[in-house]
């Protein structure tokens, strides 16, 4: 069965080249555009891994990471954050809570497949 990604972000050109990465890799996937989207998404389709922008409307990444991480059936969930906010204290934010990895946008798209397939492998 192949792992399950849900990709949440409001900027359509975003969506649409993460979806198509993780597609050509065999990845079933779901798509979230807003923070309460997400959080109802993540409960239906329990994902294997999250690839989370931070700034969304409604609830931030930074939220739901840390609902992820203190709800113990979606405890052992993967998180990359994917974002903008590239300050340190944002990093190191992103980590605190909680996040497996903080990557920012723009981002190298084959050393993001690489960080997804090495998540997903362990």
């Amino acid at each position: 069965m192949s792992k399950k990604i849900l990709i949440v972000d409001d900027e359509p050109s975003i969506v649409i080249s993460l979806e198509f990465l993780m597609e050509q890799k065999g990845f079933a996937l779901k798509v979230a555009r807003t923070g309460e989207e997400a959080m109802q998404i993540i409960h239906e389709f329990m994902p294997d891994l999250v690839l989370l922008d931070v700034m969304l409307p409604n609830k931030n990444g930074f939220e739901i990471c840390q609902y992820v991480r203190s709800t113990p059936e979606l405890a052992a969930m993967k998180i990359i954050l994917l974002t903008a906010k590239g300050r340190k204290q944002d990093i190191e934010k992103g980590l605190a809570i909680g996040a497996d990895a903080y990557i920012t946008k723009p981002f190298s798209t084959k050393n993001l497949v690489e960080t997804v397939q090495n998540m997903l492998e362990k």
